[in-house]
């Protein structure tokens, strides 16, 4: 099927099956989610929410909800052509009473994607709905911060003291061998193994010195997952002693958001994805905050899709490599671990000594903990 058909069946819908060829691969996807919602149409589907039937050959919108729609056609489109679908949808078929019902809405499970949809939506409905759809970014956005903090405090609670006891029973803390020692008496020959008594765990020593963590987000369309759980980690080591934590987002502009991690949800909403992608000028801009580059962590979370001068950014890693500043270049911050990005500018980078890699929240608190050791 030639490039102009295979838009044309995707305008088409399902109908014009009999006179285009069948579509395949992701395009079967497209249009199941496209005929979710524009099969409307047809009288095939109201108002109510009933699920459509997938589109010929197959998809996966097929009995998805208006949430799980949203979240699919994020992963399909372009994020201009999402932006029309979720117009369409909540102004020309009016789901949006279908979005806001309270009872659908108590199930949803907590995530990045559920929160990245109410996030994109919240400009896009009524302003009578946005406080309803702020409460539910509230309520989600709590439960995900909690998750990482209880997950950063482990990583961070210090490195194990083996010449110091502790009465506090963590897994984390556990010494094998000094219970093994202790507790020698109890061998039992019969069964073959020792009856412990008492177990031992080890103190830890806490970091006292101040360190610093700048965060260089890209927000431009494709890093919407990653900016969210950014804006996460930043608010939640913003909560953390001897740590101070600078958040910078950019696309071919620059926003320093550091003075507003306080409120994750506010942060969150003044995020303003799309636009260009100029990484160099984001990278000298951070590169005029550090203070103390030997004891600075600079993430830089990005694609690695250079708009502006792939030479001045090799220059302003190569500055903070020279300055001893940790630096470390995250394609994808997200827990699935999908990411594309260009490999020729990050294997670049790579070279002048930035460690590159995919990360979830929780192995780049793991990394943190390390770093700061």
């Amino acid at each position: 099927m030639s490039e102009l058909a295979r838009r044309w069946r995707l305008v088409l819908g399902r109908h014009a099956q009999e006179h285009l060829s069948a579509l395949s691969g992701t395009d079967l996807q497209r249009d199941a989610a496209l005929g979710w919602l524009y099969d409307r149409e047809h009288g095939q589907q109201g108002s109510g929410g009933t699920a459509m039937p997938a589109a010929a050959g197959g998809g996966t919108s097929q009995g998805l909800r208006p949430l799980d729609w949203l979240g699919e056609i994020r992963s399909l489109f372009p994020q201009q052509v999402c932006e029309r679908l979720q117009a369409d949808a909540l102004n020309r078929y009016e789901i949006s009473e279908l979005l806001l019902d309270p009872e659908a809405l108590e199930t949803i499970e907590p995530s990045t994607g559920t929160l990245q949809t109410m996030l994109s939506l919240h400009k896009s409905v009524p302003p009578e709905l946005q406080a309803r759809l702020r409460q539910i970014a509230q309520r989600i956005l709590e439960d995900l911060q909690n998750r990482l903090r209880r997950r950063m405090e482990t990583a961070f609670s210090g490195r194990r003291n083996r010449f110091q006891r502790s009465s506090i029973a963590r897994a984390a803390n556990f010494d094998a061998r000094a219970t093994l020692r202790r507790n020698l008496h109890t061998w039992d020959s019969d069964r073959r193994r020792i009856l412990a008594e008492r177990l031992e765990f080890n103190a830890r020593a806490r970091r006292h010195l101040p360190w610093e963590v700048v965060l260089c987000v890209d927000q431009s369309g494709s890093m919407a997952g990653s900016v969210i759980n950014s804006a996460l980690l930043a608010c939640v080591l913003h909560g953390l002693p001897a740590v101070s934590v600078r958040l910078i987002l950019f696309d071919n502009r620059i926003v320093d958001l550091s003075g507003k991690l306080a409120d994750p949800l506010d942060t969150l909403l003044s995020v303003q994805l799309g636009g260009g992608t100029d990484i160099a000028r984001a990278v000298t801009y951070c590169t005029d905050l550090i203070d103390n580059p030997t004891r600075t962590l600079f993430l830089l979370v990005t694609d690695f899709c250079e708009g502006g001068s792939v030479r001045r950014l090799e220059a302003a890693v190569a500055r903070l490599v020279e300055a001893r500043v940790r630096t470390l270049g995250i394609t994808s911050l997200q827990d699935d671990g999908a990411v594309w990005y260009d490999r020729r500018i990050a294997g670049r980078l790579a070279e002048i000594g930035m460690e590159i890699g995919a990360r979830s929240p929780d192995t780049l608190a793991d990394w943190l903990a390390e770093a700061m050791e």
